[in-house]
């Protein structure tokens, strides 16, 4: 039977060897199977150019081994140690405005740096061949949260090379970027450059174009590190991924470039919002998967930190959100950290074992969840059920991050995230899938603000629609190629059966009131109805009595377009959705179903017909969760 991993990041360097036999028996009795080593020990690994002290870690790979904890042991490559810096000033990170920044935190490395890849394949290849066959090893673990960005002139040449690579002639470049426009029509490839702090607004498409570069950039490192390992290795090998605006790593393509998908998913929202992040990153963890196993390998234990502030989670919600994780696909659950760190930038991040020790609520949490988990192993081998897709596309979410659009309030993960929640609420779990995806297993399909539309993508929808598919776009969508140029009507016009004339972007507090009594915020447009039905329209203001919501039969299928973001209720209402404080999840493999069920509610919830094995209604304490196994 599987089995699911439960662990977490855990850094012995940081403490005497003393404790570390304390931590061995502590991670038994929480139920701890798997910890990852080595993330941040380059400096303890390496103290000097090419001389190594591996002592440290023989002893402790061998006390976790005795212990039964395997290891998912890391490259340290996130964090060069200060030697390196100082031998190699070239190699620190430059950023967008020219300032050069110094050693001193995490990630001061650049990328580009031909000194920095070395070092990186050497400590890589160092490791790999000292610990290939040790007996505690599971899993190579690759660098950290790649997504370090630089400006400096070794990144601005390799970035030239991507554009020859990519265009071919600068002819092909001028077009694709528009550089009619302002004048920057380049005759020489040595004057591209990256889009740095300019006078006033960058070009859009070089902005694109750079953050598809160190997507690419950023995997040929890995890929080098990766090498290294698997010249002496055949176990797993992954990186931990991590969401972010500031993040240039297109994930769904590097998701076939390591063998288990592995996330880092911090909610930054203290109420129920912290709720549907969690399901929306798990959603999204496994449509990068594309149905393989995945992995959650960090999350925090006992805090939300939204930004000012931390706030404690209240009991049970750890489990919940840890829960929430394995039914919607993760082959485990890991932490950062396992034991609370002394000092250092982050010392009041939440840890297994906290600053308060073994003694305390978070641990006694930890320790009920581990001895939860082996009973739910049998979960990790069905499938998630999901009827509806919402599509997701890393290159039109930087696209929408320009400085160029006419709303500095449109904003790509807002939109996606919005649509997510709405089915979250709704009890009804969704997939993500690329635009270009086989779509044909889907009820539903949601395109939020698909901004930017490839040919392909526009031929994929429209042929899913043809089939008999449910098709809904959303605002701002279709209106751009992969160039950034404009493509009027639209990707989307003839399918839909609209034409959009102007936008209407409203402030941040405003809204607008439909006919059917809906009502819509942040955006609307002036459609007019081809050969689409209007649905529902807006009532009052300069667009009364214009189309606000649209379908069109095509095929088998229907074709929908709402061109205003819809709150919570009126999307309820337009898809057909039930609010419920329970979240939901179904995974089915043969003849069984199993529902899993989490309480995000303050009081009992009594579930209907949960299952054949539950006689009537199936009450979930407030804060609680359960499985109901169905033949």
């Amino acid at each position: 039977m599987t089995r699911l991993w439960y662990g977490g990041d855990y850094n012995p360097e940081q403490w005497d060897p003393a404790v570390w036999k304390e931590d061995v028996d502590l991670m038994r009795q929480a139920g701890v199977n798997l910890v990852t080593v080595g993330v941040f020990s380059w400096s303890t690994l390496e103290p000097s150019p090419g001389q190594y002290n591996f002592i440290w870690l023989d002893q402790i790979l061998d006390q976790l081994y005795d212990g039964g904890v395997s290891v998912d042991l890391a490259t340290p490559t996130a964090s060069p140690p200060p030697w390196f810096s100082r031998l190699h000033p070239e190699a620190l990170p430059v950023t967008a405005d020219g300032v050069r920044l110094t050693h001193g935190s995490r990630d001061t490395y650049c990328a580009c740096a031909p000194a920095y890849r070395e070092a990186a394949r050497g400590i890589a290849r160092a490791l790999a061949e000292r610990y290939h066959d040790h007996p505690a090893l599971a899993m190579w673990h690759v660098h950290n949260e790649y997504g370090t960005v630089c400006y400096c002139s070794l990144a601005a040449a390799r970035f030239r090379e991507w554009l020859q690579e990519r265009y071919g002639t600068l002819d092909r470049l001028n077009e694709a970027w528009t550089t009619a426009f302002w004048s920057q029509g380049y005759a020489d490839w040595t004057d591209v450059e990256p889009p740095r702090k300019t006078q006033y607004l960058v070009n859009p498409t070089q902005y694109l174009d750079f953050r598809r570069f160190w997507s690419d950039e950023l995997l040929a490192a890995y890929l080098e590190q990766k090498t290294e390992l698997r010249k002496v290795s055949p176990l797993p090998i992954t990186t931990n991924f991590v969401f972010g605006n500031w993040v240039p790593v297109n994930h769904a393509r590097w998701a076939a470039e390591v063998d288990v998908v592995a996330i880092d998913h911090y909610p930054d929202q203290a109420g129920i919002a912290a709720e549907e992040q969690t399901a929306f990153g798990a959603d999204l963890a496994r449509g990068w998967a594309g149905g393989r196993p995945w992995l959650l390998m960090e999350q925090a234990a006992g805090t939300l930190n939204t930004g000012p502030r931390m706030h404690a989670k209240e009991p049970s919600r750890m489990a919940r959100h840890s829960l929430s994780n394995i039914a919607r696909g993760s082959q485990g659950v890991l932490f950062f950290q396992w034991r609370a760190s002394r000092g250092g930038a982050e010392m009041y991040h939440s840890a297994m074992v906290p600053h308060a020790g073994p003694d305390s609520r978070m641990f006694r949490e930890i320790t009920q969840l581990g001895s939860e988990l082996p009973h739910l192993a049998e979960v990790a081998e069905s499938n998630v059920v999901a009827d509806v897709a919402i599509l997701w596309d890393a290159e039109c979410w930087w696209a929408m991050q320009g400085t160029h659009l006419p709303s500095s309030s449109l904003d790509y993960l807002a939109a996606v995230r919005a649509a997510h929640r709405h089915f979250w609420r709704g009890g009804v779990t969704v997939d993500f899938a690329a635009p270009t995806d086989d779509l044909t297993s889907y009820k539903l399909v949601v395109a939020p603000s698909l901004y930017l539309v490839s040919d392909d993508a526009a031929a994929n929808l429209a042929a899913y629609v043809e089939s008999g598919g449910q098709l809904v776009v959303g605002y701002f969508s279709g209106i751009v190629d992969p160039d950034l140029r404009i493509r009027y009507p639209g990707a989307f016009a003839d399918l839909l059966g609209v034409r959009v004339e102007e936008f209407h972007p409203l402030p941040d507090d405003g809204e607008v009131v439909l006919s059917s009594g809906g009502r819509g915020r942040l955006w609307r447009e002036d459609v007019r109805a081809v050969s689409a039905e209007v649905v529902d329209r807006y009532a009052g203001g300069v667009l009364d009595g214009k189309p606000a919501i649209t379908r069109r039969q095509v095929g088998a299928g229907t074709a929908w377009y709402v061109s205003t973001e819809l709150d919570d209720a009126t999307a309820a209402r337009l898809f057909e959705l039930s609010p419920s404080p329970v979240e939901t999840v179904r995974r089915r493999s043969g003849d069984t179903t199993w529902t899993l069920l989490f309480n995000h509610g303050d009081a009992e919830f009594a579930v209907p017909d949960a299952g054949e094995l539950v006689a009537g209604e199936l009450p979930v304490p407030a804060g609680g969760y359960a499985v109901v196994r169905s033949p």
